[in-house]
């Protein structure tokens, strides 16, 4: 049985609920900050906002195609690559490079900036918190992880049962020695992967901890993911990075051993 088996998970946290958990400070000169792309995309966006006078915006209020196309090239996020996403479509819109539509809804829940004629323009805040790396990482991590409504990247309207304190707890400790999304899905839930195509209760439960839980955690730079192998089926295998231990202190630490990869 998993550990939020619906069995034994009380009704109180059946709800999607936000956590309080808070993130150590980190030094604006840290290395360990080059591992989030969100980040760096954040920062390259910020940049391109003042050289260029805003952000253009279409007449439904998204990022621009320039805006769009820009950041597939300059962000350094090969999963969405100009060069990979141009191979299916011709032009570039916000919702085709999933990293700029996540920044716009970021940037416009912080209210670090205004669609005002035709453009966004970036607010004052946003330009003073430019300059200290480590407070704008943080400000970063904690809307996206905990106030970011993720299921605008979900293929499926499913959502399972558990919290980003349960979610960040157990991967803090299965996640020291390699984790697998099947594991997870096993872990919390009881549910074995299953080979049948028409049972989709395994896969709902495992594509919500991706595009929910995983993904974003890969994205704010906690989590790197490689694959078993080169094929592009293997399984993924994921791994905490020294951002996660510099900035999370949480209940299960005393739980860890060394990491042992393979």
């Amino acid at each position: 049985m998993g550990l939020l088996s619906k069995n034994v998970f009380c009704s109180e946290i059946l709800a999607y609920i936000q956590c309080m958990i808070k993130l150590n400070p980190i030094d604006n000169d840290d290395p360990v900050l080059d591992q989030s792309k969100l980040l760096h995309a954040l920062q390259q966006t910020i940049s391109y906002a003042e050289t260029q006078g805003g952000i253009g915006l279409t007449q439904t209020k998204a990022f621009n195609r320039k805006f769009a196309h820009w950041g597939a090239e300059n962000f350094n996020w090969p999963d969405y690559s100009a060069e990979k996403l141009l191979r299916v479509q011709k032009v570039l819109n916000e919702e085709d490079v999933p990293p700029v539509m996540v920044l716009h809804d970021i940037m416009s829940i912080a209210k670090w900036g205004r669609h005002t004629k035709g453009n966004f323009q970036l607010s004052r805040s946003l330009k003073s918190l430019a300059a200290n790396r480590g407070q704008l990482f943080a400000e970063l991590a904690q809307l996206y992880l905990f106030h970011y409504n993720h299921a605008r990247l979900s293929r499926i309207d499913f959502t399972a049962p558990g919290n980003w304190d349960i979610f960040l707890n157990i991967i803090n400790v299965e996640a020291q020695q390699g984790l697998t999304e099947a594991h997870l899905v096993k872990t919390l839930y009881g549910l074995d992967q299953s080979t049948d195509p028409f049972d989709r209760v395994c896969r709902n439960h495992q594509w919500f901890l991706v595009s929910e839980v995983l993904r974003p955690l890969v994205w704010i730079g906690f989590l790197e993911e490689n694959r078993a192998s080169e094929d592009r089926l293997a399984d993924r295998i994921y791994w905490k990075t020294p951002l996660w231990s510099k900035c999370m202190k949480l209940d299960t630490d005393h739980y860890l051993n060394e990491p042992i990869r393979h």
